[in-house]
């Protein structure tokens, strides 16, 4: 069984973010969103409430399953048995810090990374944009996936 951990602070989690999620399901047969609390990052919405939203999103998929974690996340993969990271990438100046990231990972692991490029419809969204239009007002529900 091919496990793979979808690592990300996801504050807000996006339809990027889910089709990112969609699309590693067609190569993995399972994918461990894991929540992780990133100190260089401050959080709008507390990691408890953002795997509720995660898990409702996926309800019914039985393949995906949502933890926080805290700590590196080739470990919280190891403790999943998990080979495999997916990171999505939206421009070249993602590439080049997740480059960095999957290097330093293969350096003291035997864990993989795999990029998936955002499709063009979504390459734009960010939880940071969703964060600054909610904060300033704007509706950016069109950007939050659906609940089944």
């Amino acid at each position: 069984m091919k496990t793979a951990v979808f690592p990300g602070s996801f504050d807000p989690f996006t339809i990027g973010h889910k089709d990112i999620a969609d699309r590693a399901l067609r190569i993995f047969d399972r994918l461990i969103i894991g929540i992780g609390y990133n100190i260089n990052k401050t959080a709008g919405e507390d990691i408890a409430a953002r795997a509720k939203a995660i898990e409702t999103v996926f309800a019914g998929e039985d393949r995906v399953s949502v933890e926080a974690y805290t700590g590196l996340t080739v470990d919280f993969a190891r403790r999943h048995g998990a080979r495999f990271i997916v990171r999505g990438l939206r421009e070249v100046k993602d590439f080049e810090y997740e480059r960095n990231l999957a290097d330093t990972n293969a350096a003291i692991s035997d864990i993989e990374t795999v990029f998936l490029t955002a499709r063009p419809e979504y390459g734009f969204i960010s939880s940071s944009m969703v964060r600054e239009l909610t904060a300033n007002g704007y509706d950016a529900s069109r950007f939050i996936p659906d609940k089944p």
